[in-house]
């Protein structure tokens, strides 16, 4: 009999402590495969299928190992060679090096969304597709992401602003699947002084009379730069004799080598000893002159590079995304295998109520990736309303996925026990790694603000007004929810108008939060309406529930049945009808 039961299972039932390794990330996740023929063409589906179950399980293998030791072996910083001369140089762990391989090279993560060709298909892929197998990645190696979404989104940012000399000159090396030819990208933001407050940014550009208007010269220091011996960095220095304030703050690329193959003039200081993303090297930066180019129009840097931070955002909500559902699949794992009082602890009514608090955010912010992924390409395809959308729905995801990813993260970490306190599992270094999302590329109260202006300056609350209202029309809500949701739309807009107004931030995080649980709450229907998922139509009303609807704290109220969350995947599928019928408020 046991011969019949994979080998992971097996090991898990023979023995008190389970161990989720070898199983394949993908296939054992039964939302993602509904959800990819959900938001992909059919066409695109059945040809990259395979390389998500190949990824999948290399995530649930090979990989988790890799991310391990390079976690526990960071790069180190060597300033000079053996025979003295200043060359520096970043050492990093082999298990690192071959994570970058299959980041940048087997799979071409950075470079999907530039050219065709990659995974064999031949024009540029949708956003979706990126962001689902960086998801997949995620669950295995965290700090690798970030040279990753900043490799890809200096390549997207030259490709808009900068000139064609650069471009023709820079963007074949940053889309290379080739490790000896790529340059991998950088963003040197972030000043002791200045922080989020760009217009406090101090580092001098002075023209350099080589090329007049076009090179200039840096100095100053950066205080913060992950992946600093990047072959290009885009910097954001002040120029010299430009205005105070941030009209005086222009972008440029930075490379490390210079055209003539000298290094350019800038030396990185010290390594950061950080509390997670050990694995990636992140420094501080002293620039000594160092040759750089204008990009775009002088006194435009910071609208420029927020091209690039938006990006950039997206992706943090995204790995955010990748951190929850890995903490969720190990909770959901050891609360299936291990025995506790003589039954299984997923048969026990408090575990359930806690794998579920797990599940709704992870499944919350999976769905708002694959809603602002869409946004996106409509985008790029040009749809006249879906860019306000997609300015609106990336700084949400980073706002609220990213604060999320810290909570789920440690209390998945509980389930798993003293265990999951201990290094060699993975919880730590998931918990570890949770923290940054909600620091890098603008803390939570500089995005939450970020939401507030995409309302102001892009007039994005009629477009989600509008795309909120025909996925509630869309999809299979009970009967008597449906006024309720008009309503809710309704209030959150009259918020979200109300704290966009001058004088009004402090309620930008309540406005934010309101946006997001109720925009996923119907997105998840609307997924369910078209999966025939019970588990996403349960998950958007416990939402509603949870996060949205006025509750009395004191109230001795039994929860509803929480069993389909737990259920195998094909009791799952169910018709409109039936998931018409589940109304969890009307109790």
């Amino acid at each position: 009999m046991n011969a019949r039961i994979p080998a992971p299972l097996q090991a898990a039932q023979e023995h008190p402590v389970p161990d989720r390794a070898g199983v394949n990330a993908f296939d054992e996740d039964a939302e993602l495969d509904p959800l990819l023929r959900l938001y992909l063409p059919g066409e695109l589906y059945r040809h990259l299928l395979p390389r998500y179950r190949q990824l999948g399980e290399w995530v649930g293998g090979p990989m988790d190992e890799l991310a391990r030791l390079a976690d526990t072996h960071p790069p180190t910083l060597q300033h000079r060679s053996r025979r003295g001369l200043d060359e520096q140089s970043i050492h990093k762990h082999p298990a690192y090096v071959e994570l970058e391989r299959l980041a940048f090279s087997e799979f071409g993560l950075a470079a999907m969304s530039h050219r065709g060709g990659v995974l064999d298909w031949p024009t540029a892929l949708p956003a979706v597709v990126k962001y689902t197998l960086t998801y997949l990645f995620v669950q295995a190696e965290f700090g690798l992401c970030c040279p990753l979404s900043m490799t890809d989104s200096l390549a997207r940012t030259l490709r808009k602003y900068g000139d064609q000399a650069l471009v023709d000159r820079y963007l074949g090396d940053l889309t290379s699947q080739d490790l000896d030819r790529l340059s991998q990208g950088a963003m040197f933001m972030t000043e002791q002084g200045a922080g989020s407050d760009v217009a406090a940014t101090a580092t001098l550009a002075v023209p350099d009379d080589s090329e007049p208007g076009k090179t200039w010269r840096l100095h100053g220091d950066k205080w913060f730069c992950s992946n600093p011996d990047a072959a290009l960095a885009m910097v954001l220095a002040r120029t010299e004799g430009g205005p105070q304030g941030m009209k005086g703050v222009s972008l440029f690329l930075l490379p490390r080598v210079l055209p003539d193959g000298t290094p350019n003039h800038y030396r990185i200081i010290r390594l950061k000893d950080k509390l997670g993303t050990r694995s990636m090297a992140s420094g501080e930066i002293r620039f000594e002159g160092a040759k750089a180019w204008l990009v775009g129009e002088p006194g435009r840097g910071f609208v420029q590079m927020a091209d690039m931070v938006n990006n950039s955002r997206l992706s943090n909500g995204m790995r955010a995304a990748g951190l929850m559902r890995r903490a969720s699949a190990e909770a959901l794992y050891i609360a299936r295998h291990r025995q506790a009082f003589g039954k299984p602890l997923i048969e026990m009514p408090l575990m359930r109520r806690q794998l579920a608090k797990i599940l709704m955010p992870a499944e919350q912010a999976r769905t708002m990736m694959f809603q602002t992924a869409e946004a996106l390409r409509r985008s790029d395809a040009g749809e006249p309303q879906a860019y306000p959308l997609a300015r609106l729905f990336t700084p949400l995801i980073k706002f609220r996925a990213c604060r999320d990813a810290r909570r789920v993260t440690g209390d998945a970490m509980e389930v798993r026990g003293g265990c999951g306190y201990i290094e060699e599992w993975s919880d730590a270094r998931v918990l570890r790694d949770a923290h940054l999302g909600s620091i890098w590329e603008g803390t939570s109260n500089i995005v939450a603000l970020d939401v507030m202006r995409a309302i102001q300056r892009e007039g994005s609350l009629p477009v989600w007004q509008d795309h909120v209202s025909r996925q509630v029309a869309d999809s299979a809500w009970h009967p008597e929810l449906r006024p309720l949701l008009a309503g809710c739309i309704d209030r959150v807009a009259a918020l979200a108008q109300h704290a966009s107004a001058r004088g009004n931030e402090a309620l930008a995080r309540q406005s934010a939060s309101a946006l997001y649980h109720l925009s996923t709450a119907i997105a998840l229907a609307w997924e369910a309406s078209r999966t025939g998922s019970l588990r996403r139509m349960l998950l958007a009303q416990l939402v509603l529930r949870h996060r949205l609807l006025p509750r009395d704290p004191l109230a001795a109220r039994a929860e509803p049945d929480l069993s389909p969350l737990f259920e195998p995947a094909p009791m799952l599928q169910r018709n409109l009808d039936e998931l018409a019928a589940l109304n969890l408020l009307g109790e």
